[in-house]
């Protein structure tokens, strides 16, 4: 996380408005079993739903066809069908967050009134305030998050929770206990996230090396190594150590970089370096990256093609004009980029709603899109960007991928991206999960 907030959406940094709600149409979504006389005895345990009447990014109406949670273009024989009458809904995959910190959150909680704060010192000191202030456990606030996210359309995502002296192992223990009774509903990576610092903070690095052989993470974080971490006036090798402890146990590495300029382009390169020397090409993303996004035309193809030969994914978390990366243009040249909610009503911002499908809106919104295709280019890169990057299978809506999507009110996908509207259902791998923006 960073000092630049969910709130900075304009190009006057004042916070991005909410589109205004659109007139719901209230349609009945019905449930029906159909039980075919005769099943077939191979079929008989294949689960298969049919999703009636709907529109696949806004094409003429069809079925959906899920077949063990994958699509399908047939029922197979003899099978047992359970029928979805979508009302001639719009279709659409469901989406995944890239980048979240659901072990800060006060989603739920009490209203809590924020204190000013200038530079990552003092919103880490109001990290710790909160988690102290905050009356319910982290596994608890971080579930509530997660179910809302999940009731809003989104898959899959890759959460960061500290791991500091101040907290212990306390925020991935309560994130990995949420992503448990999640299973089957939202895909949950985990990252140790070293938001104090791992040189500047004594005992982070211990505690992160504990955080990775807990088999409790995916993967491990870094921050600012340049910047941030180095203004404590102790010696040290943040990247050294959080590489050699990705290496070590097999995990991945997701790091924040939000220093500007050279102070945040010098470690980019160390970081690609090390990943092509320690074989971690795929393994590895930066976080924010916001010396990327000020970067000129021909800086940045160099910078793109850096970190495409080694194999470095970025995410983007929508801030403002000036701090969203060009995803568009980074994808023509081979980096991966996901989007994501970063923080939702935590200490560092009132603002957030774990909501991807408003996440892409705010891209569009800060990208100042008006185009169809400008719009549908905020949404591919929460869908398809954010599934690249976490190693999933796209959910195209196509024979063979995955049965996820969500069912809109809605004419187009570039209006759904405008208009935000609500979530009437949500399937993952063929099964209802959601209905109405609340988990079923």
């Amino acid at each position: 996380m960073g000092p630049q907030r969910n709130g900075a959406h304009s190009r006057a940094q004042a916070p991005a408005p909410r589109p205004a709600p659109r007139p719901h149409r209230t349609r009945p979504v019905v449930y029906q079993m159909e039980h075919q006389l005769t099943p077939h005895p191979r079929s008989a345990l294949v689960t298969v739903t049919v999703f009636h009447n709907v529109r696949p990014f806004g094409d003429r109406p069809r079925d959906l066809i899920s077949v063990d949670g994958e699509l399908a273009a047939e029922i197979p024989p003899g099978a047992e069908v359970e029928r979805i009458d979508g009302a001639g809904r719009l279709a659409l995959p469901t989406l995944v967050d890239a980048h979240i910190h659901p072990d800060k959150t006060s989603w739920g909680e009490p209203w809590h009134s924020r204190r000013p704060a200038h530079g990552i010192a003092e919103y880490v000191a109001g990290d710790v305030e909160l988690a102290r202030a905050l009356p319910t456990p982290v596994g608890e606030r971080a579930l509530r998050l997660m179910s809302h996210a999940a009731a809003q359309g989104t898959r899959a995502m890759r959460a960061h929770a500290d791991v500091a002296p101040a907290y212990g192992l306390s925020g991935i223990e309560g994130v990995a206990e949420a992503a448990r009774k999640l299973a089957g509903i939202v895909d949950v990576e985990l990252v140790a996230f070293p938001q104090h610092g791992v040189v500047r903070t004594p005992g982070a690095a211990e505690l992160l090396a504990e955080a990775a052989a807990s088999g409790l993470v995916t993967h491990i974080g870094g921050i600012d190594p340049a910047g941030f971490d180095a203004d404590g006036g102790l010696e040290g090798d943040q990247l050294g150590t959080v590489f050699g402890l990705a290496e070590k146990h097999g995990l991945g590495l997701d790091i924040h970089l939000h220093d500007r300029g050279e102070q945040g382009l010098a470690p980019l390169r160390d970081i690609a370096a090390r990943t092509r020397a320690l074989g971690l090409q795929g393994r590895v993303n930066v976080g924010h990256a916001f010396a990327v996004a000020a970067l000129s035309d021909r800086e940045l193809d160099e910078t793109a093609d850096l970190l495409a030969e080694a194999g470095i994914s970025l995410t983007t978390v929508a801030l403002s004009v000036t701090t969203i990366l060009p995803f568009a243009r980074l994808a023509e040249r081979g980096v991966t980029v996901g989007l994501g909610s970063d923080g939702v009503r935590d200490s560092w911002s009132p603002f957030g709603d774990a909501d991807m499908l408003h996440r892409a809106w705010l891209a569009a919104w800060a990208l100042d899109a008006r185009l169809d295709e400008e719009l549908e280019a905020c949404f591919r890169v929460a869908a398809d960007g954010g599934a690249e990057l976490l190693g999933l299978p796209k959910a195209d809506l196509r024979p063979g991928s995955p049965a996820d999507f969500m069912l809109v009110d809605g004419e187009c996908l570039p209006q759904a991206v405008v208009d935000v509207p609500r979530r009437d259902l949500v399937v993952r791998a063929g099964r209802v999960v959601a209905r109405d923006g609340r988990l079923a």
